[in-house]
């Protein structure tokens, strides 16, 4: 594991208080007690707002809301449409639920809607192989083509195994067809990570993202301020993704 990755790792709230736990208690042994617990409390406090459901529909909302769902009737007419591998929250439709194979809205789902639609006759799928298998690009194809896209109407970018390279290789080849304008689809909560990744490298892209995740369910007895575990493992993409942003702009990649 590389040392970004360590850290990435390291922030998401129940590792990082876990790991502040664990160092509170090596401090008390050493008879740092007060440190130590300024430490404990520290960890507490990381761990219980963001197990609360109103600090994940707060700090995901900011993300999400940048760049609004748009219907695809509603988009423009473009030149191609860009997808982006991933899979946050397992493409489930709401955070705060119970996974639901049947109801998930993976990304291919939103641009196969695009395609049908009529808003770009031309669909570049972007992402490397993660685990040495299949690359994200050939399986977003194959889904592709499940839902109805013609194989010759999808262009595999199968190199990138970041936001930066998917911008970097999928700009290769839109410049590549003449391509200016484009449709850019990923989840909502990445969707700013991306456009300015995309939009560094020169290019026009049009935010098409899949529909929010982070909103509240209709679950009657759904309370914003009780501690919920689904609150706790939705703040791992969350936070991962304010880091992103932080890593890119101060590595000048967006």
């Amino acid at each position: 594991m590389s040392l970004p990755e360590f850290l990435a790792n390291l922030v998401i709230p129940l590792n990082l208080s876990i790991t502040l736990l664990l160092v509170a208690v090596i401090l008390f042994i050493t008879r740092w007690r007060k440190t130590a617990a300024i430490l404990t409390l520290s960890a507490l406090a990381w761990l219980v707002f963001w197990s609360l459901p109103t600090s994940s529909l707060w700090a995901g909302g900011l993300l999400e809301q940048r760049y609004p769902y748009t219907a695809p009737a509603d988009l423009p007419t473009t030149q191609a449409i860009v997808v982006l591998g991933g899979n946050t929250a397992n493409s489930r439709q709401n955070w705060f639920e119970e996974y639901d194979r049947q109801s998930t809205i993976p990304r291919t789902e939103t641009a196969a809607k695009l395609y049908a639609a009529g808003r770009a006759p031309l669909i570049v799928v972007s992402g490397a192989a993660l685990d040495g298998g299949a690359s994200e690009a050939s399986m977003m194809a194959q889904a592709l083509e499940r839902d109805g896209v013609p194989a010759n109407a999808i262009i595999q970018e199968d190199h990138s195994l970041t936001t930066y390279q998917n911008a970097v290789y999928s700009a290769a080849i839109l410049r590549e067809h003449g391509i200016q304008q484009f449709l850019l689809v990923t989840s909502a909560l990445h969707m700013p990570r991306a456009m300015a990744s995309f939009q560094k490298q020169g290019l026009n892209p049009v935010p098409a993202p899949s529909p929010p995740q982070i909103v509240v369910p209709a679950e009657p007895n759904f309370s914003f301020w009780l501690p919920d575990l689904r609150a706790l493992q939705a703040s791992r993409s969350i936070v991962k993704e304010y880091l992103g942003i932080l890593v890119y702009w101060l590595r000048g990649w967006a």
